[in-house]
């Protein structure tokens, strides 16, 4: 199955179950922040999808909000699981799949790291190559907790208000429920 089928799949689950649209969002958030999967997960496309069927689909800003929110908590959730993972293992994480397959991801981390420090947690979000190590890189350094929380937690949420407001009110709200979007 290819990432545009796979996202296609989600996007539809949602369009028929419209109610599933806050959790579903959550755990998009959580996997395209969470270490190890966000080198696989199409969270932001999804996302995107999700939110631009929503507004086409005539869902009232009621759901918009709590779905941005659901978002923001799965993305710093996520986030703050890698950094325990980091901190917990180490040097120990170049072992662990993905990053024994891939060791320039640690590398580029440390990297980005040392560069912007604290701030690399908030950019993380954000940077698709560096979203999957930052937290873990930021667990090794064993960055303290209220700095990579505060980073993680503001940056998450700007992060997912980023990715679902304009899809929905560029997209789907500025079309309506019944546009359909412009052919080639």
């Amino acid at each position: 199955m290819s990432v545009h089928e796979f996202v296609d799949v989600i996007v539809t689950f949602v369009r028929a179950n419209e109610n599933w649209a806050i959790p579903v969002a959550f755990g998009v958030a959580f996997l395209e922040s969470f270490c190890f999967l966000s080198i696989l997960w199409p969270g932001t496309a999804i996302l995107i999808g999700i939110s631009a069927l929503l507004a086409k689909s005539g869902v009232e800003l009621s759901v918009l909000w709590p779905a941005i929110a659901a978002a923001g908590v799965g993305g710093s959730l996520g986030y703050a699981l890698s950094y325990w993972i980091g901190l917990h293992y180490k040097d120990g994480i170049r072992d662990i799949w993905p990053f024994n397959r891939n060791p320039q991801l640690v590398d580029s981390g440390q990297a980005f790291f040392d560069k912007w420090g604290a701030l690399s947690v908030f950019f993380g979000h954000f940077f698709g190559p560096v979203r999957a190590v930052i937290p873990v890189v930021a667990g090794m350094y064993a960055l303290p907790q209220w700095q990579f929380q505060l980073a993680n937690i503001v940056s998450a949420f700007i992060w997912a208000a980023g990715v679902i407001a304009p899809s929905y009110f560029g997209f789907g709200y500025l079309l309506g429920p019944e546009s359909t979007p412009p052919g080639p």
